[in-house]
This record gives C-alpha cells, structure tokens and sequence, in this order.
C-alpha cells in the first residue's frame, strides 16, 4: 500500500460563522492542496470537512499519517469516541446527540477503508504544513465577510 501524508485544518470566524477548512497532501514527489468553507457552520465541522475531502482523493487504500491539530478529530478516531456515538445512534456517552453525525458517518468509512495513523500536532506551532493549512482554511472563510 501507498503512504500518503495528509495535514489538515479548518477554521471558523465566530463559533458559528463563516469558515474555511485547508489541506496538504504529499505522496513521494508530489504535493497537492485543497480548501473549501462554508457562510455559515463551526470550527469542528471545518476540521471533519478537510480530513474528508482530503481522503476522498484517494483512489486506493493507503496508509495516511494524518497530521491535525484537532483533539475533537484525533480523539474521536484515534479513542474510538465516534465509532462509540456510531453504535449508540449518535449519542455520546453522558446521553447528549454527538455534533456532526453526518460528517462523522462519512469519516468512518473512509477511516475503514485505508490504515490510519494519527498524529497531533500544536496548531499555530513550528509544523510547516499545518500552518499552510491554516493560512488556506483562513484565507476561505474570508471570502464569505461581508
């Protein structure tokens, strides 16, 4: 199986608000970016979208280095947190509806069909690609200011 290195980050101006979500793909010799937002959705949701539409790319099984600096996305794969919501019909465990049931189902599934490895990362640190993925996730939610 390919390795492919995927960074990833998303961003939200107000908690809801306009956001942008930005990642890095890197396999041998080649690089790929991609970004995308939204008018109107939350950080979280931002951080889900990126990891998704990065690993949507993907033709074939790999093995990801996924590289984030969201616990809520780290966590919740890595702990097997949404695969837990998953099974109790997106309810977490102090009986509260887990965020996002519909980004995490399409997660999951592209979480099955490749090996995962999971690495975070401290946001706005000394990680090149991460702060890359900053500046394309912030530069998209820009564009829904007024």
């Amino acid at each position: 199986m390919k390795t492919v290195t995927i960074y990833t980050d998303g961003a939200c101006s107000g908690n809801p608000g306009p956001g942008g979500w930005g990642a890095v793909l890197l396999f041998g010799e080649h690089r790929r970016e991609l970004s995308g937002g939204e008018p109107e959705t939350t950080n979280n949701r931002m951080e889900l979208t990126a990891v998704i539409r990065a690993l949507s790319l993907l033709k074939e099984a790999c093995i990801v280095e996924l590289w984030s600096d969201s616990k809520y996305v780290i966590d919740g794969l890595e702990k097997g947190w949404a695969k837990g919501w998953q099974k109790r019909g997106w309810i977490k465990s102090d009986k509260k509806p887990a965020l996002n049931p519909d980004l995490w189902e399409q997660l999951l599934k592209l979480a099955d069909f490749h090996t995962l490895h999971y690495h975070w990362v401290k946001g706005h640190a000394d990680t090149a690609e991460n702060n890359r993925c900053d500046e394309l996730a912030v530069a998209e939610s820009r564009k829904f200011k007024g």
